[in-house]
């Protein structure tokens, strides 16, 4: 597992001051724009220390892993009632533990893994939220459905009695000035905002998850409604400490 290294207070209100900021200046409430942190590779001590300075949604990006700091703060702080959120992505013989115990599943690309998913998700708890994942890119190493399969791959995910379709979610490449980092961005809300234009029962589909630690104030500005932040809270990672899953 990584290091925390000290100073977790200070990076959380730095990223949650520049959140504010951004959507002030966006003319966005700041309660628009939702604060996903993530966790990976950190141990559920460095995930307590976020929680008790206020934070209440996690993402994790490893089945394995993830679904062991499910299980820790429910056995040991269900107090906190955090959300939870899978972004990574995710192999056919690791949904069941996912659909057991996650909130949110955020990168769904494959009718299979949807499948499996819904038929795997326990009958007493809440449809499972889902969002589609765009590669919007184009770029050949990226998970993600391409942005002209929307339409039917969401009428296939809106048929799965155990899922809820919530949104889209994207990682645009990465780009060395801001009018390079918009263009996808600005792409991500075109695509959002047409499909529930022609969707209007789709009353669920209000999650457009695009942001990043490098890209949260443009991702801000571009009509994100969720940001994924991991190394502005917890620090650097050491992957090469991380269990296999």
């Amino acid at each position: 597992m990584s290091t925390l290294e000290p100073g977790i207070e200070f990076r959380y209100e730095s990223v949650v001051r520049a959140l504010k900021a951004t959507a002030d200046a966006c003319g966005r409430a700041p309660s628009d724009v939702k604060l996903l942190a993530v966790g990976k590779t950190f141990d559920e001590s460095a995930l307590l220390k976020c929680a008790e300075l206020g934070q209440r949604a996690f993402g994790e990006n490893y089945a394995q892993e993830g679904c062991a700091k499910v299980d820790w703060f429910r056995e040991n702080r269900p107090d906190l009632k955090l959300e939870w959120h899978f972004i990574g992505p995710l192999q056919a013989n690791k949904t069941r533990p996912v659909a057991e115990r996650f909130d949110w599943v955020e990168t769904l690309d494959r009718l299979r893994i949807a499948k499996r998913l819904s038929e795997q998700r326990p009958e007493d708890m809440a449809p499972l939220n889902v969002l589609i994942e765009i590669n919007i890119d184009g770029e050949d190493s990226k998970s993600g459905i391409a942005p002209e399969a929307l339409e039917p791959f969401a009428s296939a995910l809106s048929a799965l009695p155990r899922l809820r379709l919530r949104g889209l979610m994207a990682i645009p490449a990465p780009a060395d000035d801001e009018a390079a980092r918009m263009k996808p961005l600005e792409a991500m809300r075109r695509l959002f905002d047409n499909y529930r234009a022609r969707h209007p029962e789709a009353v669920d589909f209000d999650t457009l998850s695009i942001g990043m630690s490098a890209d949260l104030r443009e991702a801000v500005k571009a009509g994100s409604t969720e940001v994924r932040i991991g190394s502005a809270i917890f620090g650097r990672r050491d992957y090469g400490a991380r269990p296999q899953q």
